[in-house]
């Protein structure tokens, strides 16, 4: 499956631009509760006003306000970039350290934060958990776990560490493309021959091309109708419970009128 989406994302990367570690840290901070590409159009403005960690420390709080007010809870992401700063020059010399067991100790920073900053920065192997991640992972039943670092430990099982970093990439770039949340395009997924939750979402390809994102779509598409067709999926539990319980009303009916 991993090798199939190396196929289908080849220029997969983390998706927040950053041209060095601090400002990937940074990026990766702001990009809580909300999109990438909010706070790729937010971190060049930023990124030109504050250049080291004591920039971020030593920061006038109403003028960061400002720069952050685009990206919502302006607020506490200001309060988080200072203190991130503060942190930095304090314990590391204004540099961003290259390890988890340090990484994890800053304010706002957890093992996903880490992973990405590790991976892209500085080229240490790491499993990024998203929401996408883990829904994916899931759905695959590649482990049934929910707690995010449980599934780190759980998938990093499977794959070698060599292939964790662009795993990530893969598996966060199909979950935003083709295996959404609510509606994924599983008739219009290369992934579908193998993925136990076929049939989630529509499996007309008609339909699921319709859902496939990105400026990858038409690419997509064309490799899922190229990939081995998967065999009808079956009912899910929920359908075959009401489909037995209809009959057993009805069963029960015709006794009670014989």
């Amino acid at each position: 499956m991993i090798r199939a989406l190396s196929e289908a994302y080849p220029d997969a990367k983390a998706e927040l631009d950053f041209t060095d570690p601090l400002e990937l840290l940074v990026a990766v901070v702001l990009s809580a509760q909300t999109t990438d590409v909010r706070v790729n159009q937010t971190t060049p403005a930023l990124f030109a006003k504050y250049k080291t960690a004591a920039d971020y420390a030593g920061a006038d709080r109403l003028e960061m306000e400002e720069y952050l007010r685009p990206l919502g809870f302006y607020r506490a992401k200001t309060t988080s970039l200072m203190g991130l700063g503060a942190a930095l020059v304090e314990r590391f010399n204004g540099e961003v350290p290259g390890t988890m067991a340090e990484l994890v100790t800053l304010p706002g920073v957890g093992r996903k934060t880490a992973n990405v900053v590790l991976g892209n920065a500085f080229d240490v192997p790491g499993l990024t958990v998203d929401t996408h991640f883990g829904r994916l992972v899931r759905r695959w039943e590649w482990t049934a776990e929910e707690d995010p670092v449980k599934v780190e430990y759980a998938v990093g099982a499977l794959l070698p560490p060599k292939d964790w970093t662009m795993a990530s990439h893969y598996i966060i770039f199909h979950g935003r493309r083709v295996c959404h949340a609510r509606k994924p395009a599983c008739g219009a997924c290369l992934l579908a021959k193998d993925c136990p939750s076929y049939g989630t979402g529509p499996i007309e390809p008609e339909v699921a091309a319709k859902l496939v994102k990105g400026v990858e779509a038409e690419h997509l598409i064309a490799l899922a109708e190229a990939a081995p067709k998967p065999p009808p999926p079956k009912k899910a539990p929920a359908v075959k419970q009401k489909a037995a319980a209809v009959r057993q009303r009805a069963a029960a009916g015709k006794k009670a009128a014989g």
